[in-house]
């Protein structure tokens, strides 16, 4: 292999150059991640029918687990790792301008071995990959980075909420504004006869993931991505997606989490915001799901549309409360050093990512142990933070000996066109670590 003029010029960043706050960041929200995607993927609660999930929360421990799961964990996590996304992207940037050279080809190549291993993790070990779709919104965040702050912040608050209530709205009344009521209430019955072949349809996926080989394994697969993700709303995630990339490069660029204690009064105000936006915004969503579960509140009304934006606030304002408390509490020494547990977990992220989908087919799917809609949410959170535990056990004792992630080591190697030194000792020149 053989990088471009972009490729040669770049180096691996020195292992001293690398933010400490951010690995730990990134482990921690890798571990967040783990437990949304067991306990609603991979688990296979998204495919069972509802009086299948409510058995599996009779227990008021199982009910109390599912309620904290909604308020605190799902769809909490996600967004700090895009944010650290664009951070990342940020730091990169940076140091290239430093040496004088452009950060473009590499970062192209970067993006262009992540879609590859995106696929193979995709198709291979778990239907909800986010690589493939990272690695085409980090194509579309090289639109914003010689933009000014101020025009980074409105972009970054328009793709955050714009696409999804844009998404939702079309899909819910695009009929009614198309074509008229009548239209529009033909077009609901329909989606309602099409709602029952839908429940045949994840019964056979349930099945096909929960029991037989890997090959029927693989087949079943296939068929939940394009049934649950492979749509038109993809385009909607992306942009959302966008979004919180460039909020993370405007964060890099003032240097947030360069130099914390500096700034420790901007992210003071930024943990009190985030704390009371997301009480209040995840709040709301809690309760407005209760209500449609119970048939109290028709989710096709007009006026619920403002909840699609009032919940992505309550998770944005938890995520952002969850970023400023570790990155302020990394600043004590005391819990620098609990802290610093989570480090060597998110400098291997991507290693650990796709390996949590291999854990999750042994552990639930027919692959494995089968556990598949047998656990309820109390249990299946306790074995999903225990098995994060041991990745985290694991990346110490990797990165003890060895300089990258496995997977990291791939990325690194096609993306600079050649294999780079694995272990520690293998090459006499200092230690490096991937920025991101």
């Amino acid at each position: 292999m053989s990088g471009g003029p972009g490729v040669a010029e770049a180096r691996p960043v020195d292992a001293g150059e690398r933010l400490e706050v951010l690995d730990v960041l990134r482990g921690f929200a890798l571990g967040g991640v783990f437990v949304s995607n067991v306990y609603v993927w991979m688990s296979g609660w998204v495919l069972m029918p509802r009086p299948a999930v409510q058995a599996l929360t009779a227990t008021w421990v199982d009910q109390a687990a599912s309620e904290l799961f909604q308020f605190f964990v799902n769809g909490r996590f996600m967004p700090i790792f895009s944010f650290l996304f664009g951070l990342g992207f940020c730091v990169q940037l940076t140091r290239a301008e430093k040496r004088g050279t452009s950060v473009v080809p590499v970062y192209r190549r970067r993006l262009m071995v992540m879609y590859l291993l995106g696929l193979v993790h995709l198709y291979g070990a778990w239907y909800g990959d986010v690589l493939n779709m990272y690695a085409m919104a980090g194509l579309l965040l090289l639109l914003f980075r010689e933009r000014k702050d101020r025009t980074l912040l409105i972009w970054a608050g328009v793709l955050m909420f714009g696409p999804m209530l844009v998404g939702q709205g079309l899909m819910r009344f695009g009929t009614l504004l198309l074509h008229g009521p009548e239209a529009h209430a033909a077009a609901r019955e329909a989606a309602q006869a099409a709602a029952k072949g839908m429940a045949e349809t994840k019964a056979g996926i349930f099945e096909g993931l929960s029991s037989g080989g890997y090959w029927r394994w693989l087949r079943a697969n296939a068929e939940a991505y394009f049934l649950l993700f492979f749509s038109p709303m993809m385009l909607t995630h992306i942009g959302t997606t966008v979004g919180r990339f460039a909020l993370g490069l405007w964060a890099g660029r003032k240097g947030l989490f360069h130099d914390v204690e500096k700034h420790g009064a901007t992210l003071k105000r930024l943990w009190g915001w985030g704390l009371g936006v997301g009480l209040v915004g995840s709040g709301v969503g809690v309760v407005t799901s209760m209500l449609m579960r119970k048939k109290l509140l028709d989710f096709q009304e007009p006026w619920t549309l403002v909840l699609t934006p009032v919940r992505e606030l309550g998770a944005v304002g938890l995520a952002t409360f969850y970023v400023t408390s570790l990155a302020l509490l990394f600043q004590r020494e005391r819990w620098r050093k609990a802290l610093r547990l989570l480090a060597p977990a998110g400098r291997m992220a991507v290693t650990n990512y796709m390996s949590q989908s291999v854990l999750g087919m042994l552990v639930f799917s027919g692959v494995g142990l089968g556990l598949m809609g047998k656990t309820g949410p109390a249990v299946t959170i306790a074995l999903t933070m225990g098995l994060f535990c041991v990745q985290v056990a694991w990346s110490h004792w990797w990165l003890a000996r060895y300089r990258f992630g496995p997977v990291e080591w791939v990325w690194r190697s096609l993306t600079y066109g050649k294999a780079q030194p694995m272990k520690r000792s293998a090459d006499p020149r200092p230690e490096t670590e991937p920025v991101a």
